[in-house]
């Protein structure tokens, strides 16, 4: 009997093996950026990314297109400058909570305040992953980390910081919303709203950032399956899934 083939890997992707650790999601999010972007018919040529410091940091490795590296928090910035120059490509930010939210948090308000014609893919697995898992702007409070080994106190350490919905605020963004990685049927809405996002920039319509909840196992210090069951559990009820902003 002839196989049939139902799964294989993107064009977008190399066939390099992901060095994150097991059951982190990152992966899962590296594909659907590929998916999405052979699904728009984008190719590889027209498709440039931007990985600053953080696990993803060897993004270059897996997407098979133009990568470059941007300091600690200024991919953004870095983003801003290729697509002026570049209007013509395609050019998106792949960056954690540490880099986004707390080093770089300047670049991302500003880049959405002018609307510019990029997307960010804003990881958000509430701790500082390729560091050492020190306290990150979005630590739940009273979750553990090398930084607040008590768990985050409010008093000494502020409240976690809400991206999706400060950045919902400004009237430059065009679209904004916050997905989950932590089951089959989510991932597939996280599909929907990352091709959402391209599909804007590709419209010329300006500024998107899609926040995705991911599972960080080693310094969570849980299991894979505990892990996952954490955002569903106690992530998602303190960061909301659902759409901030659509100017669509």
């Amino acid at each position: 009997m002839e196989e049939k083939v139902v799964f294989a890997r993107p064009s977008l992707l190399t066939d390099a093996p992901f060095h994150y650790c097991p059951g982190c999601t990152h992966g899962i999010v590296h594909r659907l950026i590929a998916e999405v972007l052979g699904e728009l018919n984008v190719s590889r040529e027209n498709v440039i990314g931007i990985a600053p410091v953080g696990c993803a940091v060897f993004a270059y490795d897996y997407f098979d297109c133009d990568m470059t590296e941007a300091a600690h928090g200024r991919a953004p910035a870095v983003a801003t400058g290729i697509k002026r120059v570049h209007p013509d490509k395609v050019v998106f930010s792949y960056q954690g909570d540490g880099d986004l939210a707390c080093i770089g948090a300047a670049e991302t308000i500003h880049a959405a305040a002018r609307n510019e014609n990029i997307t960010i893919i804003f990881i958000n697995n509430g701790i500082f992953g390729m560091t050492g898992g020190q306290m990150a702007p979005t630590t739940l409070l009273g979750q553990y980390s090398t930084t607040c080994q008590d768990g985050r106190d409010p008093v000494l350490n502020g409240y976690p910081v809400h991206v999706c919905e400060m950045l919902s605020q400004l009237k430059g963004p065009q679209y904004i919303e916050r997905v989950s990685t932590h089951d089959a049927a989510n991932v597939l809405k996280a599909k929907k709203a990352i091709k959402k996002a391209f599909q804007y920039q590709l419209e010329g319509k300006g500024f998107s950032m899609i926040e995705v909840l991911v599972a960080c196992p080693t310094n969570w210090k849980m299991t894979p399956v505990k892990a996952l069951e954490h955002i569903k559990n106690e992530v998602i009820p303190y960061f909301p899934l659902g759409v901030y902003k659509d100017r669509g």
